[in-house]
């Protein structure tokens, strides 16, 4: 079925113009620079579209030239989106360099009368913008923590096109792209087509992403502490339980560590509040350095710290709290020796592996520990049986 060029040219101008004006309207709602980006590059290919729109009537200099530099231009703002997308800097060189080629290619007279030079030229430009679009997603695949394959597929496919036609398309005479019915121009009308399509699924995958990526944000900061930067009382709930269970399964033992920073009320009144901040921070860190990969971190009230060691029996828990309690103490925030914490310990057994039977073991051992002076490590009084 042949496709009417002149209908296709100008559906394409009003597809662009929709989508680039609805992207800008989603970054002004989440203000995400890469759909900021993306709705400048459809815009883009609008007026480029537009331009082209001219070619044939007295206008070629206008389409030829200015029109392929617009719609270059959009194909860089194209790579610019997913290179922001990805926690990059625009790169204003790359950019330009598309833009830049082809005007500077323009001025020699053998090219601007070859019009398959001019196909092969701009096909091969907007394929680079595209490799470098896909490169940016496949780079950093494994940071991006959302559905990035459909993103990485449509470009890879609208890339691919591109690298089709520098091989099969001559390019053709003006009159015969604008033809009063269009016909005989099958590649020409795909091209346009493929385009559109193009433009409203990148559209529709990278605002997805945006989105899923918003949910996740969302999600860390329901399950992180503000001030320090670990994870609070639900975080600790929630993934304290998945540990426990599989350690369960796997027959090891977990240790849980409930810390308490001493006097913290003493500290706040002589001293203010920013400082109380910067001991809590303060032992976040000496907590976090002492731990290892598979524990579990999280303050779970005002001055009171819960640890989760995988893997670790009741000898080896006293180990790492011994080393947080000295490495505490031996902290000059202050002076050496004015910061200290109180450390309750509980480890797992037949009868002792649900997490709040667990918190409240280690409750007691941390009050028993208060009691006896503070600044030390107590262990609860259970039976320290592996699963």
């Amino acid at each position: 079925m042949m496709l009417h060029i002149p209908t296709l040219l100008m559906v394409s101008v009003f597809v662009f113009c929709l989508m680039g004006l609805l992207t800008v309207h989603a970054w002004t709602r989440v203000r995400e620079p890469a759909l900021g980006y993306l709705g400048v590059m459809l815009l883009l290919a609008s007026l480029g579209t537009l331009l082209i729109v001219v070619r044939g009537m007295g206008m070629d200099f206008v389409a030829l030239i200015l029109g392929n530099v617009v719609l270059l231009l959009s194909a860089a703002m194209n790579w610019t989106a997913m290179r922001v997308f990805v926690q990059r800097k625009p790169s204003l060189p790359g950019i330009l360099a598309g833009p830049g080629l082809w005007l500077v290619m323009c001025l020699a007279p053998a090219f601007y009368g070859s019009m398959s030079a001019r196909v092969t030229l701009y096909s091969l430009l907007a394929a680079s913008y595209g490799v470098l679009s896909a490169l940016e997603l496949w780079r950093n695949r494994h940071t991006l923590e959302v559905a990035y394959l459909p993103a990485l597929v449509l470009t890879l496919l609208h890339t691919g096109f591109y690298g089709v036609r520098t091989v099969i398309d001559p390019g053709l005479p003006i009159e015969s792209e604008h033809t009063v019915g269009g016909e005989g121009v099958p590649f020409f009308s795909f091209m346009l087509f493929e385009s559109m399509l193009y433009a409203i699924g990148i559209a529709y995958v990278t605002l997805a992403m945006v989105k899923e990526r918003a949910e996740l944000r969302f999600k860390a900061a329901a399950f992180s502490d503000v001030l320090t930067g670990i994870g609070n009382r639900r975080a600790f709930m929630l993934y304290g339980i998945q540990l426990l269970a599989v350690r369960a399964r796997a027959d090891k033992p977990v240790a849980l560590l409930l810390c308490d920073l001493d006097r913290f009320k003493r500290l706040n009144d002589n001293f203010g509040h920013p400082m109380g901040d910067q001991a809590l921070i303060a032992f976040s860190q000496v907590a976090r350095e002492a731990l290892g990969k598979h524990d579990l971190l999280a303050r779970i009230g005002g001055e009171e710290f819960a640890c989760l060691l995988a893997d670790t029996d009741e000898t080896r828990a006293i180990e790492v709290a011994e080393r947080i309690r000295l490495a505490f103490y031996s902290l000059d925030l202050l002076a050496p020796g004015f910061l200290s914490v109180s450390i309750g310990i509980v480890t797992t057994t037949a009868a002792n592996d649900d997490l709040s039977r667990l918190l409240s073991h280690a409750d007691q051992a941390l009050y028993c520990a208060k009691d006896q002076g503070r600044n030390r490590v107590q262990v609860a009084a259970l039976p320290a049986l592996r699963l």
